[in-house]
């Protein structure tokens, strides 16, 4: 089962803007730099990146180390290169969730507040005890 850290960061970024990724993914681009929301489809991108690169050097690794195939010097130095590779994308991956984890966990979804009833305006001698000083 492939990990899916990415999948868990857009559904916690859409569940706080209540919004599907690729709307907010598109509001994001329209003010790229300083928003909270275009950090966190960035951090979202990064995260689903590195994902997609340990998935296919995960495959490329398989492919050179199957039984049948002759390990020479040639697949030898592909195989350390695709562990090479699968690490530091495993690393990035992490770094990026953990990151975004930590901003979404400061972040909390607001709940619509009810527009306050219309206040009275105020009677004359209270407006006048407020003016003695």
């Amino acid at each position: 089962m492939p990990h899916n850290l990415s999948q868990t960061i857009a559904e916690r970024i859409e569940g706080l803007y209540g919004q599907p990724m690729a709307a907010l993914e598109a509001q994001a681009d329209t003010h790229p730099r300083g928003s909270m929301l275009a950090a966190l489809t960035n951090s979202y991108s990064d995260v689903q990146l590195a994902e997609r690169n340990i998935a296919f050097q995960l495959q490329r690794l398989r492919e050179f180390a199957q039984p049948e195939r002759e390990i020479g010097k040639f697949e030898a130095g592909h195989l350390l290169d695709c562990a090479r590779r699968i690490a530091e994308s495993v690393a990035t991956r992490d770094a990026h969730a953990k990151t975004a984890s930590a901003v979404l966990a400061g972040l909390h979804r607001v709940p619509a507040t009810p527009s306050p009833p219309s206040a009275a305006p105020a009677s004359a001698p209270a407006i006048a005890a407020t003016r003695t000083r």
